[in-house]
């Protein structure tokens, strides 16, 4: 491939297209997540496909909390690539944590590209049963 490859539409016009260098082919996605809540806390659920642990930074501050990763596509050993919508996509998403969540205590787990977030509250936030007397 040159710098002018040609693509032919659907009508069979041929357009000029110019190459563009890797950083202008970068695109941030928002990842889709799943968020279920309970008495003890927050489970969120990520979708990161081709994300790796080394790949994937998660931060708390000033109480939000930001997933950002990069997922590395990899190409298999005798192939050329020829054509690539988006080559490494960048993820990021932020949610804004209340003052109920313990962050300290935030369990992160990565498995074929999905990401829990368990984030529990304080145990002054969680709801508790009252023992009534009677005299």
């Amino acid at each position: 491939m040159n710098d002018t490859t040609e693509l032919v539409r659907k009508d069979e016009t041929v357009v000029a297209h110019r190459e563009y260098d890797q950083s202008q082919r970068r695109v941030t996605l928002t990842p889709p997540v799943d968020i279920f809540e309970n008495s003890q806390g927050v489970t969120l659920w990520a979708d990161l496909p081709g994300v790796t642990k080394d790949r994937l930074d998660l931060k708390i501050h000033d109480g939000n909390l930001y997933i950002e990763a990069e997922a590395v596509v990899p190409m298999p050993a005798g192939l050329r690539l020829q054509h690539a919508e988006i080559r490494r996509p960048n993820f990021t998403r932020a949610f804004s944590l209340g003052a109920e969540f313990d962050v300290s205590k935030i369990d992160a787990n990565l498995k074929d590209g999905v990401l829990k977030l368990t984030i529990p509250r304080r145990d002054e936030a969680r709801p508790r049963r009252i023992e009534v007397r009677t005299d």
